[in-house]
């Protein structure tokens, strides 16, 4: 972390806060879950449909300070950071679903084939939505950014209504994003977790998630001049409620919808984060309350490496076998289920997997040690 960051706590409470709920909702026990902790299953949102689109906005928090001394760089330099850091990120994601390379077969092992690994997903969304906003941001002015996000939320419309099966335009079968991803990676390379091969983190939706990550951006280095007042957290509030409107207006036309993640999505989520991030600055700024940041300033100095880890930790608590059945599954109902049966014990096992997450978090700060990509 930056010293630069260090002095708005706001958003480094905001950073960990994504990434602390990231994994709470992505570790749900076997006993079912609270409907806040369930995304939506298809149009409409809850609280867990926030969360993502958040961590994005975070991701363009951040890049308001490490962008700064791009200045400086020449043009080589400048692309070669980006397009570096754009790799790790993808390629981190895509070995994180191959990982542990081999699956169970017939008592033993059996390679995973490339031809059944999926290619896109959370981090690869965060890959590509960071570099294509760090290129728009450096070459490009303010004016023609906003300009171009504009442009990504009007065109993914129109290609959504225009290019999708008619009548199905934004169903689950019939919309433009699934027709391109099977077209261009094939049914093997795609998520299945909704009963067919349908990737909610898509090439075409990326595209108006990019706008998450530039609203951040620009949040951000508002937040730097003017957020840390009170009539720049006004600003910030107003701002929010207008986009909320503006995004209910437009849900009558083209739904609100994460696993799409339609232009109404965007303008939800980026109010919402407005609205969040004011008033963690009016608490912890404005009114000096920061009792309890700490906890989530250890999520917000390691962001990726934490959600990796995170990640990586189900994979291997699904794929060791205990008793016939996955170690993920046997710690729910041999721990949490009797401790407390159905969706609270989840819920038990969940915060105890984040609590987990959050000690690695923790050991790391107090050794000073700062992953970045």
């Amino acid at each position: 972390m930056t010293q630069s960051s260090q002095r708005f706590l706001p958003l480094d409470v905001f950073r960990g806060m994504t990434v602390c709920f990231m994994i709470i909702v992505n570790t749900g026990g076997t006993g079912g879950t609270y409907w806040p902790l369930d995304h939506a299953s298809w149009h409409g949102w809850t609280p867990t449909d926030l969360v993502f689109p958040s961590f994005l906005f975070a991701v363009g928090n951040a890049m308001s300070f490490s962008m700064r001394k791009y200045q400086q760089l020449g043009n080589a330099a400048v692309l070669g950071k980006i397009f570096k850091r754009t790799l790790i990120i993808f390629l981190l994601g895509y070995f994180m679903y191959w990982f542990p390379f081999v699956r169970h077969a017939d008592g033993g092992y059996a390679f995973k084939p490339f031809s059944h690994t999926r290619i896109l997903g959370v981090l690869q969304r965060i890959a590509l939505c960071y570099g294509i906003a760090s290129l728009l941001i450096h070459y490009c002015s303010k004016k023609v950014v906003w300009g171009a996000s504009i442009l990504l939320l009007l065109g993914y419309w129109a290609i959504m209504w225009y290019c999708g099966t008619p009548g199905d335009q934004y169903g689950i079968n019939g919309n433009a994003g699934i027709l391109l991803d099977k077209m261009v990676m094939g049914d093997n390379h795609m998520y299945h977790g909704e009963g067919i091969a349908f990737d909610p983190e898509g090439i075409l939706s990326t595209l108006p998630a990019i706008v998450n990550v530039i609203a951040g951006y620009y949040t951000g280095l508002f937040v730097q001049q003017h957020g840390r007042t009170k009539p720049g957290i006004m600003r910030m509030v107003l701002g929010g409620i207008v986009l909320l409107a503006l995004a209910y207006a437009w849900n009558t036309v083209f739904p609100i919808n994460k696993k799409l993640w339609t232009s109404s999505y965007v303008l939800l989520t980026v109010g919402i984060d407005l609205l969040l991030l004011s008033l963690l600055i009016f608490v912890i700024d404005i009114l000096g309350f920061t009792k309890g940041t700490g906890f989530f300033t250890v999520f917000g100095k390691n962001p990726l490496f934490l959600y990796l880890l995170s990640e990586v930790l189900a994979i291997l608590f699904y794929f060791c076998m205990v008793n016939g059945t996955s170690l993920y599954r046997w710690i729910n109902e041999q721990v949490f289920q009797p401790l407390s049966p159905g969706k609270f014990g989840s819920l038990l096992f969940s915060l105890a997997f984040m609590l987990t997450c959050w000690i690695v978090g923790l050991v790391l700060d107090r050794k000073k040690i700062y992953i970045r990509v």
